[in-house]
């Protein structure tokens, strides 16, 4: 990929930041909660999907007989500034949850360079919560779920533009530290290429995944994500990982700022796309 200076992308950031702070100072104490939507569209973080389920974080009481079918909806936007390679990756998102098992969700990205063709990609996800949270009354019992996603891009080089994705992931809230943390890992099976947008490969790898969050106050989470890069004969993916600051402005806005790392860009041995800035929106109804 082309390594320019953008300047507007650079006021693009100075004012996305600059609105970030502005909401924090805003904050007002109201937990927006997690899961958010993630860059595919499903219930997590910006990778990882987490084991919670998509329109669950608010009162999980149901005023009426529909509320226990339906959960409302949620939506999230993201823009990944990647400077390194000069990429602008814009992805929004949408998902629900039936019967407070089943969460389905919907994700669109795109991924625009200088001088190169815009490439997009759809995902449509499900994913199936086995295990509730403190089952059994039992406080050190995880939720744990299993989920899949069927990703397709139009990217003109991909040997294959479509596949599936499949995953089992484990997500617990501790509560019983001085300030809670939430701890959450999983297991992916993929053929992905730069997660799908470079198409799938004939094979497939079977990857970690995880995430941890503490929440100093309650209308703030500092946290760490990792995703391990999918490796196969002929294609190979740099690991993945964030550092990002999240704040609930109140009980439907969740606010988002990371620094990414997607990899070497230089490197000769595995896909990479540098480093850079990560912006996200998100609103649950």
């Amino acid at each position: 990929m082309k390594n320019r200076n953008r300047q507007t992308g650079g006021r693009f950031r100075r004012s996305g930041v600059a609105a970030i702070i502005i909401g924090l100072l805003l904050a007002h104490g109201a937990l927006a909660g997690v899961p958010l939507n993630s860059l595919q569209g499903n219930g997590g973080v910006a990778f990882n999907p987490l084991a919670y389920l998509a329109g669950q974080n608010q009162d999980t009481a149901a005023s009426n007989s529909w509320d226990s079918v339906l959960s409302k909806p949620q939506l999230g936007a993201w823009y990944v500034s990647l400077g390194s390679v000069n990429v602008d990756w814009t992805a929004i998102g949408a998902a629900e949850t039936f019967f407070n098992r089943l969460e389905v969700s919907y994700g669109y990205e795109t991924v625009a360079q200088d001088g190169q063709n815009t490439i997009h990609k759809d995902n449509v996800g499900a994913k199936l919560l086995l295990i509730p949270e403190n089952a059994g009354g039992h406080a050190w019992v995880p939720a744990v779920s299993a989920g899949t996603l069927y990703k397709s891009t139009d990217y003109s080089a991909a040997a294959n533009d479509a596949a599936f994705d499949y995953y089992v992931v484990a997500t617990k809230l501790i509560t019983q530290l001085p300030r809670p943390v939430l701890v959450s890992g999983g297991v992916l099976s993929t053929k992905e290429q730069v997660t799908g947008v470079f198409g799938f490969n004939d094979q497939r790898d079977l990857t970690l995944f995880g995430n941890i969050d503490i929440l100093p106050v309650s209308w703030l989470a500092l946290g760490l994500e990792y995703k391990q890069g999918a490796e196969f004969d002929n294609f190979k993916n740099a690991d993945y990982w964030d550092a990002h600051v999240s704040w609930f402005v109140n009980k439907n806005l969740t606010l988002v700022a990371a620094y990414v790392n997607a990899g070497d860009e230089t490197s000769t041995s595995k896909v990479g796309l540098g480093n850079g800035l990560v912006l996200s929106a998100q609103y649950a109804f």
